[in-house]
């Protein structure tokens, strides 16, 4: 999740399904937890309350006016998810040069394929930047070169000729 803080939400992957009412309960019970932590705290919490299973972990970091959480299960260490939230963010500075809320705000999609770049299906794929972006170009590359309107256009004379 990359919730700012005002609670709002600016981009939340579930990998496990949610009906959307629970979804946005745990993002509010995510918020109403930090929101509430003074700054000179670990960036780990355990105890996360009734609403999350009993191994429920959440590591988060403050960014300026951005919370990036990840919460997972206690089969994952907790160090390394930390480190997969500064991977996160570095490759977010190189794709926007200096992430803001606003990058997150417009570009929407940009941050999806990032992070899918990174955790697919709740499995992290990797943890270099420079492979993500790397990556991320090259989807920037293809998405270019191959637009949607070229495919409707050739599909659309074919249709009506029938």
């Amino acid at each position: 999740m990359v919730i700012n803080t005002f609670g709002k939400p600016r981009l939340s992957k579930f990998y496990e399904f949610q009906p959307v009412e629970k979804q946005q309960e745990l993002i509010r019970h995510v918020y109403a937890v930090l929101s509430n932590r003074p700054d000179n705290v670990s960036n780990f919490i355990r105890s996360l309350g009734a609403i999350f299973s009993p191994d429920t972990r959440l590591v988060y970091k403050h960014y300026a006016t951005l919370y990036f959480v990840f919460l997972f299960d206690n089969s994952e260490n907790e160090l390394a998810m930390l480190d997969l939230i500064q991977v996160f963010v570095e490759t977010l500075d190189k794709c926007f040069r200096s992430v803001c809320e606003l990058d997150v705000v417009f570009n929407y999609n940009k941050m999806h394929i990032i992070l899918d770049e990174i955790i697919l299906g709740g499995q992290v794929l990797e943890t270099d930047s420079v492979e993500v972006v790397r990556a991320v170009e090259e989807i920037s590359k293809l998405e270019s070169t191959t637009s949607a309107g070229t495919l409707i256009n050739k599909s659309i004379p074919s249709w009506w000729a029938r």
